[in-house]
């Protein structure tokens, strides 16, 4: 991603590179050690990405968008918010509701209540601004010359025990979840080619 975010021009086509990692932890540029309880086996690579750690793994989309924002005429917040969307969407397709938290980047669902529609109204205990809610996908992005690298996973079938090494995304105590553990049953490939074609509309004019 590097290499290819640093060789482009104005001519470059984007590019979308949709992959599963082995176990691997990332650690964001700003990322604090603290937020490392016990990750063990699993190896920590520090990345430039924003955010802090996350974990990644088989059963897990990541999604890299190489995109020149200025071909799209947009900024970082505005490119944030359509990689959300094509998430809810996503999400969407499978009967799932995933919401937005102010200042928290991602995608959360309601464990008890995953295909719920009313809104989310936000948090009314600041101690406990995910009160009810789990995270189902995490963004992590990085901009240079205009130009995105880095992206988002999301959670279909990965195991959920290497969260519980780490405070997911800075936050202590997040719960995570997948769509295995909300109760969906599908292929991985399935929820990625849902995912790609979401990203692709979003993110093509």
């Amino acid at each position: 991603m590097r290499t290819f975010t640093a060789a482009r021009d104005a001519d470059t086509p984007d590019e979308l590179w949709v992959c599963e990692h082995p176990a691997t932890f990332t650690q964001g540029i700003a990322g604090k050690t603290e937020h490392l309880l016990n990750p063990g086996a699993i190896p920590v690579v520090q990345t430039e990405r924003g955010g802090q750690v996350t974990f990644h793994g088989p059963g897990q989309i990541v999604a890299y968008p190489l995109i020149d924002l200025r071909r799209l005429n947009i900024f970082v917040k505005e490119y944030v918010f359509r990689l959300e969307a094509a998430l809810i969407q996503t999400l969407e397709r499978f009967g799932v509701t995933g919401f937005r938290v102010a200042g928290a980047p991602g995608i959360y669902v309601r464990p008890d209540e995953p295909g719920a529609h009313a809104a989310h109204t936000g948090p009314v205990d600041p101690s406990q601004p995910f009160k009810g809610l789990a995270k189902v996908a995490a963004l992590g992005i990085k901009v240079s010359r205009h130009c995105s690298f880095h992206g988002l996973a999301l959670n279909v079938n990965v195991d959920l025990e290497p969260y519980r090494r780490i405070n997911p995304c800075g936050y202590a105590g997040l719960e995570t979840t997948s769509l295995d553990n909300l109760g969906l049953r599908v292929e991985t490939a399935a929820v990625a080619d849902v995912l790609v074609d979401r990203l692709v509309a979003q993110l093509s004019s």
